[in-house]
């Protein structure tokens, strides 16, 4: 496999705080906003933020679901819940910290020590927490199906 990879994205301006992106390799676009906290933000839409956490929180699953699969680790559901605190550090705004909460749900309780494993192995190798340089705070669970 190539160890580098190239991954292009166009924004294009549409009206007020508003703008389009999109890739030449995708077949949706999204539309992306100043967000509401800031002057002339607009709510209900995907911000730079949102999408700045959903990078973190969605290349953890995608990390997980390799590395499970890798380790036979058989469960019935993953979710993860991700929080991003922006604020002010020297004078600039950024994303802090990240804290991502991951739920996983296995079937057999004889797999929860190995299950955990592999969460802690699918957060320290996700590349984009490897990327940034915000604090990622890690908090996840394993739980037994009905249990």
């Amino acid at each position: 496999m190539n160890t580098e990879h190239f991954y292009e994205v166009s924004v294009n301006w549409q009206t007020d705080r508003k703008g389009i992106a999109s890739s030449p390799v995708l077949n949706s676009t999204i539309e992306v906003v100043t967000p509401p906290e800031f002057p002339k933000g607009i709510a209900g839409y995907w911000s730079p933020e949102h999408l700045f956490v959903a990078a973190v929180n969605s290349c953890l699953m995608t990390t997980f679901l390799s590395i499970a699969e890798n380790s036979k680790v058989e469960f019935t559901s993953f979710e993860s819940k991700a929080i991003g605190k922006l604020e002010m550090v020297d004078g600039k705004y950024m994303i802090s910290e990240v804290t991502l909460s991951p739920i996983l749900i296995i079937k057999d309780a004889n797999q929860k020590e190995r299950a955990e494993r592999v969460l802690l192995k699918s957060e320290a190798n996700c590349l984009i927490s490897n990327s940034v340089k915000s604090k990622i705070t890690f908090n996840p669970q394993v739980m037994v199906e009905n249990q």
